[in-house]
C-alpha cells in the first residue's frame, strides 16, 4: 500500500467523527498511521471568535481532553495515533498562533487559509454577486496570505492549497503567478503541501493541488503528504484508495515527515 500515513482527520473535537471509530476506519484501511488535526483558531480578532463560537469549534480549551483520549487509545492499537492540530492562519495572528504551539506541543500543526477578513472562502453566497475584479483580488488576497503562511515556517503541513478553487464564483482566477509565488515560497520552506481528497468525490471532485499549480510545485521537486480530511469512517475509506491511484499517477511516494 503506497499511502500508509493519513495526516489530515477530524473528529467530533472539531467537525468530525468520534475518535474511536475513526481509529477503527484506519486500521480497517490498512493505514499505519492517522493523524487527527481538528480545527482550531486561537485569534483575539472579534470576527473570528465570533466564528469559532458559532462553530464550536474549541480545541484550544479541549486538546488536553483529546490528548488523554488519543493515549488511551494508543494502549489498544498497533496504529500510530498522531496527536495533531489544523490551525486557521491570518498574518496578524502569527504571535497567537507561535505561542500557543509553542505552549500545546502538538505532535505537528497543519496551517490553513479558511477566512479572509472575516469571510468564508467556501461560502459562495459571499461572492455570487461580486464582479470579476472583486473575485479576482479575494483570489489575489488568498494566495498572498498562502505565501506567507508557509514563510511563518509554524506549520509542518499547509492543508489544500488551493481551497478557493472549491467556490464557483472564485473558480478560475488563480494563475501561474499566483502557483509561482506559492511554489516558491515552499522551495524555501520547510512546510510541505498535502495532497488533499477533502472533495475528490464530492461535487468539486478535484484533489488539491489542482493539476496547473501542481505542476508549478512539482518542477521544484516539492514533496507531498497524503490528507484525506476526513471527517468521518465513510470518508476515511472511499479516499484512501483515491489518494492511493492519485500518489501513483504521479509517480511519487507521499512524505512522511514524522517518519
Amino acid at each position: 500500500m503506497l499511502v500508509t500515513h493519513d495526516y489530515h482527520t477530524h473528529s467530533t473535537y472539531s467537525d468530525g467523527t468520534g475518535l474511536p471509530w475513526m481509529v477503527a476506519a484506519a486500521e480497517e484501511a490498512g493505514l499505519d498511521a492517522i493523524g487527527f488535526a481538528d480545527h482550531c483558531n486561537v485569534s483575539e480578532r472579534e470576527s473570528a471568535v465570533r466564528e469559532k463560537y458559532e462553530k464550536g469549534f474549541n480545541l484550544d480549551l479541549t486538546y488536553e481532553r483529546r490528548r488523554e483520549a488519543i493515549e488511551g487509545l494508543r494502549e489498544r492499537t498497533d496504529l500510530t495515533i498522531y496527536d495533531a492540530v489544523e490551525l486557521d492562519y491570518d498574518p496578524r495572528d502569527e504571535e497567537e498562533i507561535r505561542t500557543f504551539l509553542a505552549e500545546t506541543g502538538f505532535d505537528y500543526a497543519l496551517g490553513s487559509v479558511h477566512d479572509l477578513d472575516g469571510t468564508d472562502v467556501q461560502d459562495p453566497a459571499q461572492f455570487d454577486a461580486m464582479a470579476d475584479e472583486d473575485c479576482r483580488a479575494v483570489v489575489d488576497a488568498y494566495y498572498e496570505a498562502l505565501v506567507e503562511l508557509v514563510e511563518s515556517e509554524l506549520f509542518a503541513v499547509a492543508a489544500h492549497v488551493d481551497l478557493v478553487e472549491r467556490t464557483p464564483p472564485l473558480r478560475g482566477y488563480a494563475g501561474e503567478e499566483h502557483f509561482e509565488a506559492v511554489a516558491d515560497a515552499f522551495e524555501r520552506s520547510r512546510t510541505v503541501p498535502e495532497i488533499n481528497a477533502g472533495r475528490i468525490l464530492r461535487k468539486y471532485g478535484e484533489f488539491h493541488p489542482a493539476p496547473d499549480f501542481l505542476a508549478a510545485l512539482d518542477e521544484r521537486g516539492i514533496p507531498f503528504v497524503a490528507g484525506s480530511d476526513a471527517h468521518s469512517p465513510e470518508e476515511l475509506r472511499d479516499r484512501l484508495p483515491e489518494l492511493e491511484e492519485r500518489f501513483a499517477e504521479l509517480e511519487v511516494e507521499p512524505a512522511r515527515p514524522l517518519g
